[in-house]
């Protein structure tokens, strides 16, 4: 980590929010954050592992701002349904403007097309725009900027290069980009395209055509939800998902560098895709259906475990490649965090991600979606099971390696699946070898009382333990029951779960409550039978996010806010699951 004399000064044009005043717009080959002001303050391209071209978010430079030159204003907006096109709304003192923005699909990975779409409901409004691409994390300014006849402005710079229209008023100036400001009256609408790529030009920056076919794209990628629990937030739920998965198939966990407690150190890079998170995924899309979704988490996953065998790693970019460690920038970082990219888990053996996997492929097979590559890198992750399941492993929660409780559960309860659907010997060695597995971990992990120790040498509460109950999987401990409700004393306060104790430091001090292990106890309460216990876990936590409807890692309940970053996918995944199961429409176990 850089010293703070060495840092960068932040962007002060572009001040930050809390983490629950953010959108996201995605395409599922890159992100990009929008704070209520209109300024996009974080965007990667090409991809999402790329270096960022605006980076106002964690201090840096460059950002794309419209916004009311009226600073009396108020702020709103809304996702329109089953997308991630963001309607910004803002209110002066005479006026009301929408703002339409969208990144165009279907995507290409060498290029990204912006659309921001101006429309005056009420009274008439002056506009200002600013636009600072800075390629490599704010080091590079654009380069030989050009206006066309057309009135479209390039530029490049850092292999990028840029096209925008919409806006021939603007002027170029050195160190500040494009600025400008434009009048719209009642009723008038303007439109701006913005195009960064490293690949060949497209044709016309044609708005009205890109806003058709990206309207038609999230109309096919999202499923009907309407008969599923809050069907709304599921069908959001699903375009988060498909935002953030890529034409590979890999969908990454969520932004970057975004703090789960401030000033602890605790920030981390989340622009890869993490298998155990796509299989959690997959999983809460196949008990929705056959959807694309599910063959893109096979499909990704399966590819990962024939290459890498028992190197797999837990973490890799959308495109197969190995995350790189951890570095920091010189940059001053979202407040109370710092400016991390990469991350050091890609090194991490996670026995469970295995175990993982072979769910998913088990419930692709549930489908018959199960691809020829995804039985035999079954037959791999079974292998490599076999052959690991003794040693310690980094965990759920990628921390030390220890004999976790939940990384053998969860292999027994994917052998287990796999013996469902793999008919002969394939079948019987993955039920013989879940036997193994579950007897040595009931003689070291199951405590006398019949619940489920955290670890091998620690009797601690455990949420991820309720994991493998969320998922069906019973191994004589009176299905879990006690284990549930173990938990649920030690680690539930004010209806929000927290994933495990911290000695001598309260619930809520050390972290947020994990909005993932809330779903989970919603999903393991229903499974036991308590339907309403259930819906009481679901409805707190789908209350835990911001105005966007995004939900982050974690919740501060004392603060309500969102820590960690935004958007988390897995907690997306599993309202998803529970919309799903809470409404008796699983088409799975």
């Amino acid at each position: 980590m850089k010293d703070d004399d060495q840092r960068a000064a932040p962007d002060l044009s572009c001040p930050p929010w809390v983490l629950r005043e953010y959108a996201v717009l995605a395409d599922g080959e890159r992100g990009a954050v929008l704070d209520p002001r209109g300024r996009i303050v974080w965007l990667c391209a090409p991809r999402w592992h790329d270096d960022a071209v605006f980076s106002a978010l964690i201090g840096g430079a460059g950002h794309f701002t419209v916004e009311p030159a009226d600073p009396w204003h108020v702020w709103g907006g809304y996702y329109e349904e089953g997308t991630l096109i963001r309607v910004s709304r803002w209110v002066t003192s005479g006026c009301v403007v929408e703002c339409r923005e969208a990144l165009a699909m279907p995507a290409r990975t060498d290029r990204l097309v912006l659309l921001r779409r101006m429309r005056v409901e009420r009274g008439e409004t002056r506009l200002r725009l600013d636009l600072d691409p800075r390629p490599g994390f704010g080091d590079v300014r654009m380069r030989d900027p050009r206006q066309e006849d057309d009135g479209v402005w390039t530029a490049g710079a850092g292999g990028l290069r840029m096209r925008f229209a919409g806006a021939p008023q603007t002027v170029w100036r050195d160190g500040a980009g494009l600025c400008g400001e434009f009048r719209l009256g009642e009723g008038e609408i303007h439109d701006l395209v913005l195009e960064l790529g490293t690949g060949r030009e497209a044709g016309p920056l044609d708005a009205d055509a890109l806003w058709r076919a990206t309207e038609r794209e999230w109309r096919r990628a999202v499923p009907d939800c309407s008969r599923l629990v809050a069907p709304r937030d599921a069908r959001h739920a699903y375009a988060v998902l498909r935002g953030l998965t890529s034409v590979s198939g890999g969908m990454v966990a969520a932004t970057t560098s975004l703090p789960e407690r401030a000033n602890s150190g605790r920030n981390y890079d989340y622009r890869y895709a993490w298998l155990r998170d796509q299989c959690y995924a997959g999983l809460a899309v196949a008990a929705h259906g056959p959807h694309p979704l599910v063959d893109d988490a096979v499909r990704f996953v399966a590819e990962r475990v024939l290459e890498d065998g028992d190197k797999v790693r837990p973490a890799y970019t959308v495109d197969g490649q190995p995350v790189g460690g951890e570095r920091s920038l010189r940059l001053p970082g979202y407040p109370g965090g710092t400016d991390h990219v990469g991350n050091d888990a890609g090194a991490q053996f996670q026995l469970d991600t295995f175990g993982e996997a072979l769910q998913l492929f088990a419930a692709a097979a549930a489908h018959d979606r199960l691809t020829g590559d995804a039985e035999r890198a079954a037959a791999v992750a079974v292998d490599v099971v076999e052959r690991r399941w003794q040693a310690p492993d980094a965990g759920l929660w990628e921390l030390e390696d220890r004999w976790w409780t939940h990384s053998r559960l969860s292999v027994v309860c994917g052998l287990r699946r796999m013996a469902e659907v793999l008919p002969g010997k394939p079948g019987r060695r993955c039920a013989e070898l879940a036997g193994t597995v579950l007897a040595e971990t009931r003689r070291r992990c199951l405590s006398a009382d019949g619940r489920w120790r955290r670890a091998a040498d620690d009797d601690g509460p455990e949420a991820a333990l309720l994991v493998p109950m969320a998922r069906g999987c019973a191994f004589g401990d009176d299905d879990g029951a006690a284990t549930r409700a173990y938990v649920e004393s030690r680690l539930a306060e004010d209806g929000y779960l927290y994933r495990f104790e911290h000695p001598g430091v309260p619930l809520g001090e050390a972290e947020g409550a994990f909005l993932l292990c809330g779903f989970t106890m919603a999903l393991a309460t229903h499974r036991v039978g308590d339907r309403g216990g259930a819906f009481r876990w679901f409805e707190r936590t789908r209350a835990a996010c911001g105005p966007s409807g995004l939900f982050a890692e974690e919740y501060d309940v004392r603060q309500r806010q969102l820590r960690g970053n935004l958007p988390q996918a897995f907690v997306h995944a599993l309202l998803l699951e529970c919309a799903v199961r809470l409404a008796g429409e699983s088409t799975l176990s």
